[in-house]
């Protein structure tokens, strides 16, 4: 049987055999935590790493977007613009004098023909000048008759006087010629002779004299008469100038067509005065009509004349041709007028809003697709590239070149079939791939 054992006999035995040291345990302890430690700072360096090289994720494009393919082939370039019906031939009835307005005969819309007086216009002023006018040329009329019997009575006094020294001459040169042969022949005295041939020489000379005087009484009278004719003919077109302003009160349309409008800016109204020169009412010819268009002058440097054009009128498309290109650029827009081929729709009239397409010129075998948003000529613009089966958009350089309406050419970025985002992307500017719905 084994003997009891002491309690403090049994303890000690144990706590000695707690106390012996063991280096080893300890050397492997410290060096198990080491390589903990640098496990953990590795691990967190490393995923550390990771999480920096991983990309943000793709934003959603939530609203719907305009996505087209890439085609090769032919790419029609075409400009367009807005613009509207002009009369080719616009007829401005103006006033030629003051006056009121008496009464309007014609409301705008109203077809009309070159008698068809539209309004009445008065003026006592007028009247009483024309009447003025028509007396000073009856005056000066029967003053030119006066002056023309005048001048005829002196032209026959001056003939008789001039017949008279004819006759005087004629007799003095007979007797001098008698008195000449009777004194060779000694019965006449030699002073008798040359009395008489004295008396004949110097009766020569006065008819002489008075056939100059004829002739300048003669022209002297021309004058004398032009200048009153000049007066009466001033008089005449001094009272044919009153009539036709007087006549003219009775404003008439002048040409075939429809009254577009009474005034200038503003409908003319009974009672109304109006002055010299102002506009009394707009008559237009309603079949002879163009379409002027305008165009961005960025597009416009392409256009040329007879080139081939259509005008969409909102009720249907009228063939036409480029008749005309404004030199001039007004608000950023090139004027360009067009000459309208075919018949008009039901509808069309003067001043009607249309739009205007003008082919530029065709191109054959180039790559193309819709004009984006973004996307401008001759430019490089970045478009998104549809990838993914339409999941994802990845944004790619695209080098543009010459652009139409609605398509534009694309020169390289992008090949046959690609499908690429055509709407506004400016928010997605940041990123370079987005997720579609």
């Amino acid at each position: 049987m084994t003997p009891l054992l002491d309690q403090n006999q049994v303890r000690q035995p144990v706590r000695r055999a707690m106390d012996i040291p063991r280096p080893d345990r300890a050397r492997a302890i410290r060096r198990r935590r080491t390589w903990l430690t640098i496990s953990a700072v590795t691990g967190l360096a490393l995923i550390t790493y990771l999480v920096s090289r991983l990309e943000p994720a793709a934003p959603m494009v939530d609203s719907p977007v305009w996505i087209d393919t890439v085609k090769r082939g032919e790419m029609l370039r075409q400009v367009r613009g807005p613009g509207s019906l002009v009369p080719e031939r616009i007829q401005y009835v103006q006033a030629e004098s003051d006056g009121r307005v008496e009464r309007i005969l014609v409301q705008p819309g109203t077809e009309v023909t070159p008698d068809t007086i539209l309004l009445e216009l008065s003026n006592p002023e007028l009247k009483q000048a024309a009447f003025d006018a028509e007396w000073a040329a009856k005056a000066a009329e029967a003053q030119l008759e006066r002056l023309r019997a005048n001048l005829e009575s002196e032209r026959l006094t001056q003939l008789a006087q001039f017949a008279t020294l004819k006759a005087e001459h004629a007799q003095a040169e007979i007797e001098a010629q008698a008195d000449a042969t009777l004194g060779r022949d000694g019965l006449v005295p030699a002073i008798l002779c040359k009395k008489s041939r004295s008396r004949a020489d110097d009766l020569k000379a006065r008819v002489d004299i008075e056939e100059q005087r004829s002739a300048f009484l003669s022209n002297s009278a021309t004058a004398q008469l032009a200048v009153q004719q000049a007066e009466v003919e001033k008089l005449r077109a001094m009272l044919a100038l009153k009539e036709r302003q007087v006549a003219n009160l009775q404003v008439r349309a002048g040409i075939s067509g429809v009254l577009q409008q009474t005034g200038d800016r503003e409908p003319l109204q009974v009672g109304q005065r109006i002055s010299p020169s102002a506009t009394l009412a707009k008559v237009v010819e309603p079949t002879n009509l163009r379409a002027d268009v305008r165009i961005s002058e960025t597009q416009a440097r392409d256009i040329l004349r007879d080139q081939v054009a259509s005008i969409d009128t909102r009720n249907g498309i009228v063939p036409g041709r480029v008749q005309r290109i404004d030199p001039a650029v007004q608000n950023g827009t090139v004027l360009v007028e067009i000459k309208l081929a075919g018949p008009l729709p039901k509808g069309a009239r003067p001043d009607l809003s249309v739009e205007g397409t003008i082919e530029l010129e065709r191109l054959t075998n180039v790559l193309y697709v819709g004009k984006p948003v973004q996307g401008q000529e001759d430019s490089t613009a970045g478009l998104f590239r549809v990838i993914e089966g339409g999941k994802e958009a990845v944004r790619v350089p695209v080098k543009l070149g010459r652009s139409s309406v609605s398509s534009i050419e694309v020169r390289d970025g992008l090949q046959t079939g690609d499908q690429v985002i055509l709407s506004d992307m400016s928010q997605w500017d940041a990123h370079s791939r987005v997720r579609l719905k």
